[in-house]
């Protein structure tokens, strides 16, 4: 098992000894790297042992692995599944750090830690977050949900779509209103591939234009998983004009 994972430490080391291999991998965010979650072993369930957890400033979480199956995108098995518990404070500091919505198409390493301030390692790989729980009335997150991300692995991520130039962009110079369709897009992404973000250039559209999914570039192995590639994602649209009568009053 410890030969299948790499140790997130030596990942963070290799890239900081190799600087130009930050250039060879575009679509990966590296910033990551600096973040090596840190865990502990969780052996019970249930809302009380929840609680106990949360009052002592950690977060109860769980790691699986998703086998997804290329020709159909289905779960085919999960295995490999760890209950344990993360520290807030890091939790915390990585979300201002990431933010969201880029903290769930984000990498991360993990290292499982035989205990709180222990080093022995008993197990580390890298990992998805797919899912965060938080309190309706307060906020705070209550478990966090995470996938094994090994490298070769495909795995299905909701990916946040940014807009760019729109500060210089014509049409919306001349008082057009950025319609944004689509705020994420769905991949079925190899691991080592997924991108923390996809940008979408409105430099140079004028009223009327559109960005389609065909014209966004991203990785060639990452597999559109859409119903729809013809839908647009976003478009320049007319301000509609205010009424002429009213408007030399």
């Amino acid at each position: 098992m410890a030969n299948r994972w790499r140790s997130a430490g030596g990942n963070l080391r290799a890239v900081l000894q190799n600087p130009s291999s930050r250039q060879q991998a575009p679509f990966q965010s590296f910033s990551a790297l600096y973040h090596t979650i840190q865990a502990i072993p969780r052996e019970c369930t249930g809302n009380r042992v929840s609680v106990k957890d949360r009052a002592q400033g950690r977060i109860p979480a769980v790691v699986f692995s998703q086998e997804l199956n290329p020709s159909t995108t289905t779960v085919r098995s999960v295995s490999k599944k760890h209950l344990l518990t993360a520290e807030r404070k890091q939790i915390q500091a990585i979300l201002k750090s990431v933010e969201l919505p880029f903290f769930c198409s984000t990498r991360f390493p993990l290292q499982i830690r035989a205990g709180s301030g222990s080093s022995d390692l008993l197990e580390s790989g890298n990992v998805l977050p797919i899912k965060i729980h938080r309190d309706e009335e307060s906020g705070k997150i209550l478990n966090l949900v995470f996938v094994w991300a090994d490298e070769g692995s495909q795995l299905k991520v909701d990916v946040p779509v940014v807009f760019k130039g729109e500060d210089v962009c014509p049409g919306l110079k001349k008082g057009g209103h950025l319609n944004k369709i689509r705020t994420s897009l769905k991949y079925l992404c190899p691991a080592e591939h997924i991108p923390p973000k996809i940008e979408v250039d409105v430099s140079k559209l004028d009223i009327g234009d559109r960005v389609f999914i065909p014209d966004v570039e991203v990785h060639p192995s990452m597999k559109l998983l859409s119903k729809n590639e013809t839908m647009p994602i976003c478009k320049i649209v007319a301000t509609k004009l205010e009424n002429p009568e009213s408007a030399g009053v």
